[in-house]
């Protein structure tokens, strides 16, 4: 069953709302993905290794990305139609903390560097 099989329509502000913060998701997660690229053409950090993890890291967590935010543009569009309570906003954290580790591995890496 798909999304707007089911309940009524919502408010078109909210389905609109909800879109935008999908893209903004998406967007979010093509400039994890340009970092990775970015990553891995300007060969750094070193040791390649390391390189190598971040970029697939990277990679994955951009990727995660956009699935999850496609599935959590379903989740609030069925509690919208339905009239039921929005789904808990785990994405932010997960992304927050991907972001922060891969952070401190390359600041750690420019500071040994």
């Amino acid at each position: 069953m798909g999304v707007y099989d089911v309940g009524s329509e919502p408010d078109p502000r909210f389905t609109l709302a909800n879109e935008r913060t999908f893209l903004a998701w998406v967007r979010t997660s093509l400039a994890v993905l340009a970092g990775a690229v970015a990553l891995h053409s300007l060969g750094v950090p070193e040791p390649p290794w390391l390189r190598r993890a971040l970029v697939v890291a990277l990679l994955v967590l951009g990727g995660g990305t956009t699935a999850l935010a496609y599935r959590r543009w379903a989740l609030v569009e069925r509690a919208l139609r339905t009239g039921r309570p929005l789904p808990r906003f785990g994405l932010g954290a997960v992304v927050t903390g991907a972001v922060l580790v891969a952070a401190t591995l390359l600041a750690v890496t420019v500071a040994l560097g």
